[in-house]
């Protein structure tokens, strides 16, 4: 038998091109006194728009939370929602509300995205002696779309919901190409990104535009959220210019293809440690530090797997991809950055709550079925996808099934983990969680691996990066 190379063992090696934006970023310079302007005028707009929430009421109190939240403004607002939102919740659970679909609907999505658990049983009476949504329904587009965006924070049994998103995807689709913007625009996006799986900024910086042309509208609100948005860009734009100026000196006694990588992780060490000291949470530095050893030993242990062509047990590979997934190394790195984060809450990250094993685990769902063509390269490298295959006796397609099967049961697990969560773990860190799965759907959504194919991405970074809005 002829031998086996060195370069039959290694997995194939991934070319990715140059970067798209060359010094677009790197060549930008904060101004200041810009960021006050912007500042000053959003405060005063501010005034307005909590006069204006303080006292809307009824369906109109939902209408404007759900707008406030769509356009990016909710942090503004965060005490004056959350008093609100317990009246609008006292309100359902007395059955002193409108009883329509869309204020039903709308009204459960809103609480249950801020964690009040609200029974799906308040769908009943839209639904007839067979469990089924009316018929007469169908041309309530509204209605159906906030249907549609309440039943993506089902959770497990709720067969009334399985059958909301099944009634209102259908019809839906159906009376598409027939509207026109915005709602033609609202309902395409829903489609494809519902609110609650979305990403909350590129959702801003898209709704933004939706509404701009939405009748009646409200300006204060509008310029607000433009101001806003142009606000927070020129602040990432900042902190991009300084990731694309860092430097490295030489480092002799190496080889020069691992000058850049060792050196990368000897300045991001320093760089977390100073950080760390600085915010006052030293004690997070040991966290970090441990979160990196690990994912290189798990990033190993896959490594070894495809040079010895060994195919682990499906539950294996899953056991070492809640570190590969990133969850934890991430976490740690921006602890820092967050006033509230103790070390008890680093320790109940890494205690591996439900709630954090699940959203590794739909993190890494997402990316494994989109890089499974990459990844595979005509059968040479084993990938997770092959685990199952073999494991259940399936076929790709099959495979690919279950694996957007396991998907749409982890999110129902993790709006559980949302809604009914006891711990006591501040709420943005709980966010934070949901934010990463958000993230990894919309990088790997659809079977698309954006990552090894960044054009896809280049409207999205370039709406939200790149240009201001025009106020």
């Amino acid at each position: 038998m002829a031998a086996t190379s060195i370069e039959d063992l290694r997995p194939a090696k991934a070319t990715f091109d140059p970067s798209l934006w060359g010094d677009t970023f790197s060549s930008f310079s904060l101004d200041d006194k810009v960021q006050e302007t912007y500042a000053e005028a959003i405060e005063e707009l501010k005034k307005e728009a909590k006069k204006m929430l303080m006292a809307a009421k009824s369906s109109k109190l939902l209408i404007l939370i759900d707008t406030i939240e769509r356009l990016g403004l909710a942090y503004h607002f965060e005490k004056e929602i959350q008093e609100k939102l317990q009246e609008i919740c006292d309100e359902f659970h007395a059955n002193n509300y409108e009883e329509d679909l869309f204020t039903t609907a709308l009204g459960f999505r809103l609480l249950r995205q801020h964690r009040y658990h609200l029974s799906s049983g308040v769908f009943e009476e839209f639904t007839n002696k067979d469990k089924k949504f009316k018929e007469t329904l169908i041309d309530n587009v509204e209605g159906l779309l906030n249907l549609y965006e309440a039943a993506h924070i089902r959770i497990r049994g709720e067969d009334i919901l399985e059958e909301a998103v099944t009634f209102t995807t259908h019809h839906l689709t159906r009376v598409l190409p027939q509207l026109e913007s915005p709602i033609k625009d609202k309902v395409k996006r829903a489609l494809e990104h519902p609110t609650h799986r979305a990403v909350p900024i590129i959702e801003a910086r898209l709704y933004i535009s939706i509404y701009e042309k939405d009748e009646p509208r409200d300006e204060v609100l509008l310029k607000m959220a433009k101001l806003n948005f142009n606000y927070l860009q020129n602040l990432y734009k900042d902190e991009l210019s300084q990731l694309s100026r860092w430097n490295m000196d030489q480092t002799e006694r190496i080889p020069d293809w691992m000058k850049i990588a060792y050196q990368f992780v000897m300045s991001t060490y320093e760089d977390y440690e100073r950080d760390a000291t600085k915010q006052e949470k030293p004690f997070a530095i040991p966290y970090f530090k441990e979160a990196v050893k690990q994912i290189a030993l798990a990033y190993n242990k896959e490594l070894k797997w495809i040079v010895k062509r060994e195919l682990p047990s499906f539950e294996e590979y899953y056991a070492n991809s809640v570190i590969t997934s990133c969850l934890f190394v991430l976490f740690t790195a921006h602890f820092p950055g967050m006033k509230s984060v103790t070390k008890e809450t680093i320790d109940w990250l890494l205690s591996e709550p439900k709630i954090v094993i699940t959203a590794a685990k739909i993190g890494r769902y997402y990316n494994d079925l989109a890089s499974n063509e990459r990844e595979n390269m005509g059968g040479k490298q084993l990938t997770v996808m092959d685990c199952y295959m073999k494991e259940h006796g399936v076929s790709k397609q099959e495979a690919c099934s279950k694996f957007a099967e396991l998907i749409e049961e982890g999110w129902k697990d993790l709006n559980t983990e949302w809604i009914t969560n006891t711990h006591s773990i501040p709420e943005h860190i709980l966010v934070q969680l949901l934010n990463y799965v958000r993230e990894a759907r919309g990088t790997y959504n659809n079977g698309e691996d954006r990552v090894t194919n960044p054009q896809v991405l280049v409207p999205y970074i370039h709406a939200l990066f790149v240009e201001p809005i025009v106020v």
